[in-house]
């Protein structure tokens, strides 16, 4: 056997372990559930547990027996609780049945207000409150009417009338709908329970000698309650000063508007007679320059003061007063004293060679152009005067002059003819 020869393999011992060959690789995927079927499971779980007790409460449920009353007759100690229910207020439980009281309805397993008795009780109250405050409201205006008090003790024998509840049992009687509530003495006897209730915690009350309850409105809410006419007199009186005072300033503010606009419109009225005063004097001085027509250049205050004030104003004094003044203050005016027919009057004569007013020159430049058409040639040739700057007048006034005779000339010819 030559040295190279094959080594044979060791063989192993019965019993020895077998060779650590896989201790450094990972566990196999397969080994733990994904995240996915984690998910499923705790779903799958959930949906077991929510079915599981539903099942048991419907269960539990509909094998359960309703626990009836107790009664209410017995002492609530003697009762067990585990046994029966307490029977629910404003109820009578008796046998295990539960009965409402008057003006409770029952709703499930308790006792609820009847919505209805309620309502009804309110609108008695407030018309029982309205009712009482309404009479004390006339006693305070000295009216017939009912209060509380009673004055025994007043001089002259006054007594006033008590409200009592017998009053005002009788005013819900008068008043309570008889159709929305039941026709029953125990719903009728809750109702004005009910309404006394609510009336005795708005109004006040008291207790008289013999037991009888005794009404009367609070003071505040029976001044709001009194009549509308006595609340007004009341009022005025109670302000009578500040009313006066009111009154007087209205009165005077009205007298001193009234003056002003009557001494306004007097005035008006003064410079319009003073305006026609000026053209009457203007044309007839105009008309005596022109020559050949008999008259006077003075004109009577009296007889001028007839002719432009009318009937109702001859009584006021003090407007013809007025154009007097006016006329004092005009220097293109004269007034002097003349003995007419034995009596002495006033008389008004303008200064002819004085400027005329504006209202004449108006009339004279309106007609200028008509009138120097028809005249001779002498008039028609002459070349027209320039006016002054500001002041309005020509420079010549004997020119203004002659065409005013021509004009009155020419309406004389044609009312008279050529012998005018």
């Amino acid at each position: 056997m030559s040295a190279t020869a094959k080594k044979r393999p060791k063989q192993r011992a019965p019993g020895a372990a077998p060779p650590r060959q896989f201790l450094g690789r990972e566990p196999s995927a397969t080994l733990f559930p994904s995240k996915n079927e984690l998910l499923k499971l705790f779903a799958v779980i959930a949906i077991a547990a929510s079915v599981t007790a539903a099942c048991n409460y419907a269960v539990c449920f509909f094998n359960r027996q309703a626990k009836s009353f107790c009664d209410s007759s017995k002492v609530a100690y003697d009762t067990d609780t585990d046994l029966c229910e307490p029977c629910p207020s404003h109820g009578w439980c008796s046998n295990g049945k539960l009965e409402c009281f008057h003006g409770y309805k029952k709703q499930g397993r308790k006792c609820v207000e009847d919505g209805t008795i309620n309502q009804t009780a309110k609108k008695l109250s407030e018309l029982l409150e309205q009712h009482v405050c309404n009479a004390y409201g006339q006693v305070l205006c000295n009216e017939p009417g009912k209060i509380w008090v009673c004055y025994h003790d007043q001089p002259h024998g006054f007594h006033a009338t008590c409200f009592q509840e017998a009053d005002v049992r009788e005013i819900i009687e008068e008043h309570m709908p008889k159709k929305n509530i039941v026709s029953e003495n125990d719903t009728s006897m809750f109702v004005k329970r009910k309404v006394m209730e609510i009336v005795e915690s708005i109004l006040e009350t008291r207790v008289t000698w013999n037991g009888s309850k005794e009404f009367k409105c609070p003071d505040l809410l029976a001044e709001l309650c009194k009549p509308l006419q006595c609340r007004v007199s009341q009022w005025i009186y109670k302000h009578v000063g500040i009313m006066v005072a009111i009154l007087c300033l209205l009165v005077g503010l009205t007298k001193i508007t009234w003056s002003m606009h009557q001494k306004k419109n007097l005035t008006t009225r003064a410079e319009q007679l003073y305006e026609q005063v000026c053209e009457i004097l203007q044309d007839n001085a105009v008309r005596i320059r022109c020559g050949n027509h008999e008259g006077e250049p003075w004109v009577v205050a009296s007889w001028l003061r007839d002719q432009l004030l009318r009937p109702r104003e001859r009584k006021h004094a003090m407007l013809w007063k007025k154009v007097e003044e006016m006329i004092l203050e005009d220097s293109r005016i004269d007034q002097y004293p003349k003995l007419i027919k034995g009596e002495s009057k006033v008389v008004f004569e303008w200064q002819v060679d004085g400027p005329l007013t504006s209202m004449l020159k108006n009339k004279e430049s309106a007609s200028k152009t008509k009138a120097f058409t028809k005249v001779d040639g002498s008039f028609g040739n002459e070349e027209k005067k320039p006016a002054i700057a500001g002041g309005g007048f020509t420079e010549n006034p004997s020119y203004v002059e002659v065409s005013a005779c021509y004009k009155i000339r020419q309406s004389l010819f044609r009312q008279h003819g050529p012998n005018a």
